[in-house]
């Protein structure tokens, strides 16, 4: 059961790290079509990084970020007899990826005042740490799954 495109195959490996999951990330922290200004913001980010947390490579910084915040279990709503539960279930390892991507670009973009590439170095640095934002946000997706256990005979 595959639903989705062919744009994982296409993907090509960013220039600078050789990595898909750069390219992927990339492709989300752009705008308008503007991969340029994106891959921009995204290595002045690495640079920052490199220049906060000495004696680590960026790349890992950034890896080990994303698998911060990817999320073991959601809920989801299941209508049963009239009534909506929100019903905890696994995430997909795409899916995973995806929210953690959208999770930290969320968290970045909703500081201001600084050029982007700061606000996600900043944003990378705390979910490399285990906190800032976007790992609050995970928290706060698996403590709703805890609180909702009770339903988890619905998940089907």
């Amino acid at each position: 059961m595959k639903r989705f495109t062919a744009s994982s195959q296409q993907l090509k490996p960013d220039p600078t790290y050789n990595s898909k999951l750069v390219s992927k990330f990339v492709n989300c922290l752009m705008w308008d079509g503007k991969k340029s200004v994106a891959q921009r913001v995204f290595y002045d980010a690495m640079d920052i990084i490199s220049k906060k947390v000495k004696d680590i490579d960026p790349f890992e910084v950034f890896e080990k970020a994303i698998n911060n915040v990817k999320p073991l279990i959601e809920v989801r709503s299941k209508r049963v007899g009239g009534a909506s539960y929100q019903v905890p279930m696994q995430v997909s390892p795409k899916r995973q990826q995806s929210l953690a991507f959208r999770w930290i670009l969320l968290s970045a973009r909703s500081k201001k005042g600084k050029p982007m590439c700061e606000r996600l170095a900043s944003e990378l640095v705390d979910a490399y740490n285990e906190h800032g934002g976007a790992m609050t946000t995970r928290e706060n997706i698996h403590r709703m799954a805890e609180a909702n256990k009770a339903f988890a005979h619905f998940a089907w």
